[in-house]
């Protein structure tokens, strides 16, 4: 039942039961200083009093002893005529007296009240004793006084045998009354002495036994606590515990739930969560094989994009196609093509995937892919796809070297080699598509250039060509060189086109060289100064090597040299194909 109760539930439960044990605690310590409350009002009120009214007594017969001797001196002076003094004498006796009989009976008084008193230290019969013995020190009392009267008449009727008997007697009584009050006197100190003690006892067994209750009410108090708090700080670590766990990417994780408060719901809720994270990462697997894992992601995480919206945006376009499919897959049987496409595609992927682009799709062994946010940087895109190309170029070169194993033969070949096309420009991106079908693609003329681009491959024999937005963004980072000013199939304005070269500090100087004469070229290209033109162009052959941009300008040279331009003429060329 506890284990089913909320947390406040818990917490008022620890609340209440440890105002019940300070209060139980609050009451035993109560009653026990009402105890000792209690035995100090009887040691105030009975014992002490009763102690000092014998005190008195005990005093009052001493002097009375005093003053009677007096008395009788008085009289055997014959101071019988009862002047001022023996009269003063006579009166202070009877005041002795009547303290003396005034304490005894007080004494009596309060022993009686103690007895009665329900609250006592074991010592009734001691107390009733006592009594019994003040009443007949009382009893006594009485005989002495009936014989002073006899004693004072024998001095005055001079019967000094008589006299001297009676003060015999008197001195005798006198002598067992004061032995006997004192031992009455001693008794009751010896009873307060006990009493005071057993007070002083009970109240350091109450402190005990209050520190001890108190102890044990906090221990109880700490123990429920500390059990109550283990149940819930446990399932909390559970959840802490798992929370790292899925953070660090295990899903496969139930934690169970042992309670049904708060925290248990709350763990139920984090292993309903678990597996839907679980679900997502099956879809994310799968689908991110046909789809990029960054727009799954984006899709399942915010289900807002899945809408039909685009917006324009500059982003950058790569396409790449390998050169020579056709003939390549008619020497080969199906099965040898799809491990050769695969492999192809899985290698050509990774760059773009490592720089931060998005595979948009495969166009059989053609391959489409976009930078630009909010999948990277807007000023890196162009830069990061152009070392993609470059990445892309050595992984074709590594299939090469893969083939003799992949097919089986060591002879008859054939070269792979990839053709690149970027462009970077403003498209329009977002889900494209009907209500039961769509991709997140990108649309736009600059998809278009960078497909235009990776066809002009083929006419300058080049393997990546960029456009001139794209070459302005890559910087110094990248290696580029001019090619041509061309106007593609379906674009109305010419477009500066540029060869990427390769990577900052990578590219060997005879080809930086090249790049140099290729650039006087193009420039006495575009001036009409044919010979010059022809003159730069022919030094990048130079060597032995075969400039393959350079020998189709050359050819274009002989052509324009036959056949000049008109005066409209301003050095773009028109590429007859896609």
């Amino acid at each position: 039942m506890f284990r089913r109760a909320t947390i406040s539930t818990k917490i008022f439960s620890i609340a209440i039961g440890l105002v019940l044990i300070m209060a139980a605690v609050a009451v035993i310590a109560a009653h026990m200083t009402n105890v000792v409350s209690g035995q100090l009002r009887v040691l105030a009120e009975h014992y002490m009093p009763a102690y000092a009214a014998l005190s008195d007594s005990d005093g009052a017969a001493g002097d009375q002893a005093f003053w009677v001797r007096r008395l009788f001196t008085a009289y055997l002076d014959d101071f019988a005529g009862k002047t001022d003094d023996v009269a003063q004498m006579e009166a202070e006796v009877a005041h002795q007296s009547k303290i003396l009989d005034d304490g005894l009976a007080e004494a009596r008084r309060l022993i009686n009240l103690q007895i009665r008193d329900s609250l006592d230290f074991g010592d009734d019969i001691a107390l009733a004793r006592l009594d019994t013995r003040l009443e007949f020190l009382q009893s006594e009392r009485a005989t002495h006084e009936r014989n002073l009267p006899k004693i004072i008449e024998a001095i005055e009727s001079r019967q000094h045998g008589r006299f001297y008997a009676l003060v015999a007697q008197l001195d005798q009584y006198r002598d067992a009354f004061n032995d006997r009050i004192d031992a009455v006197r001693a008794d009751m100190e010896g009873l307060t002495q006990n009493a005071a003690e057993r007070t002083r006892e009970y109240q350091e067994r109450a402190v005990y036994v209050s520190g001890v209750l108190m102890a044990i009410a906090a221990f109880l108090g700490l123990a429920v606590a500390a059990i109550v708090t283990a149940g819930l700080v446990r399932p909390v670590r559970r959840l802490l515990e798992g929370t790292a766990v899925i953070e660090n990417g295990t899903l496969d994780l139930t934690i169970p739930v042992t309670s049904g408060d708060e925290i248990g719901r709350l763990t139920a809720a984090f292993n309903r969560m678990a597996g839907e994270l679980r679900v997502k990462e099956r879809i994310r697997d799968t689908f991110g094989k046909y789809v990029d894992p960054r727009i799954v992601q984006g899709l399942l995480d915010r289900p807002d994009l899945n809408r039909a919206q685009g917006e324009r945006r500059v982003m950058t376009i790569l396409f790449c196609d390998m050169k020579g499919f056709t003939s390549l897959s008619e020497g080969l049987t199906p099965t040898a093509l799809v491990t050769i496409i695969n492999r192809y595609l899985t290698l050509l992927s990774a760059p773009v995937r490592e720089q931060g682009g998005i595979i948009d799709k495969y166009i059989g062994d053609a391959i489409m892919a976009f930078w630009g946010p909010p999948f990277c940087r807007g000023e890196d895109q162009a830069r990061q796809a152009c070392l993609a190309a470059l990445d892309q170029i050595e992984a074709v070169n590594r299939l090469s070297a893969e083939l003799p194993e992949l097919l089986g033969v060591k002879r008859g070949l054939p070269q792979l080699a990839v053709r690149i096309g970027i462009a970077t420009g403003e498209v329009v991106v977002g889900d494209i598509g009907s209500d039961v079908a769509k991709s997140y693609t990108v649309m736009g003329d600059t998809v278009n250039l960078a497909s235009r681009l990776e066809g002009a491959n083929k006419t300058y024999g080049s393997r990546i060509l960029i456009n001139e937005h794209a070459a302005e963004m890559v910087g110094e980072s990248i290696e580029l060189r001019e090619i041509d000013s061309i106007l593609v199939v379906g674009k109305s304005d010419p477009q500066r086109v540029f060869e990427v070269l390769g990577r900052k500090g990578q590219v060997p100087d005879e080809q930086l060289s090249r790049r140099a004469s290729f650039a006087a070229g193009l420039a006495a290209y575009r001036n009409r100064k044919w010979q010059d033109a022809i003159a730069a162009f022919a030094s990048c052959q130079e060597g032995g090597t075969q400039d393959a941009p350079a020998s189709v300008f050359l050819q274009r040279l002989e052509l324009l040299m036959t056949d000049p331009p008109g005066d409209s003429w301003n050095g773009v060329w028109s590429l007859a194909t896609k």
